[in-house]
């Protein structure tokens, strides 16, 4: 008797565990996630953006690699009536380089290097409480994925999966970058 209870209570919490492992599971897209635009203030889900391709990358005003502005708005300008859209999502994470307020995330980004491209609010991008998003893509790629500096980009396809990252060192322009975007945006929806 003992023995089928044993079997009985190992059938249940597999079954259990199933459940659970396939619950954590169930996103297989990013777009269910929100943020909320710099300004003004009003929250949008990346589903606002299927079948199209997204640039996710966590910016800082006051770092070595700011200049990349330069780089994403070039890129937004040439990509996007084809299909790109580039979200910087401003951090402090990384050496607090980040102005405190919106506004002046807003004006330096404006009159320094003219983004027009979507920007956030600003965002806790690594560790535990980082932004639902960003665990998200950290754990679809590996937890080498995950952001260690401000500019550090991630690519979603047009099926608003994530499939791949660009360390902050890479230039939005770079060859490695505009090659990957490309040829998501030259795939069918």
């Amino acid at each position: 008797m003992k023995i089928k209870n044993l079997i009985l209570l190992f059938m249940f919490l597999s079954n259990l565990f199933e459940s659970n492992a396939s619950a954590k599971n169930t996103i297989n897209d990013v777009y269910d996630f929100s943020f909320t635009r710099l300004i003004e203030q009003d929250k949008f889900k990346l589903n606002d953006f299927k079948n199209k391709v997204i640039l996710i990358v966590n910016t800082a005003s006051k770092c070595g690699f700011t200049k990349q502005y330069e780089s994403l708005e070039k890129l937004h300008n040439k990509y996007k009536d084809q299909g790109l859209v580039i979200i910087g999502v401003p951090s402090a994470d990384f050496g607090g380089q980040e102005f405190s307020s919106n506004q002046e995330i807003q004006n330096f980004c404006k009159y320094n290097y003219g983004v027009s491209f979507l920007m956030t609010q600003k965002e806790i991008v690594s560790g535990k409480d980082a932004h639902p998003f960003y665990k998200f893509a950290s754990q679809t790629l590996g937890g080498l994925s995950a952001p260690k500096w401000n500019f550090h980009k991630f690519l979603i396809n047009k099926k608003g999966q994530v499939i791949d990252y660009f360390i902050s060192s890479t230039d939005p322009l770079s060859e490695k970058i505009t090659k990957a975007i490309e040829s998501e945006l030259a795939k069918s929806n």
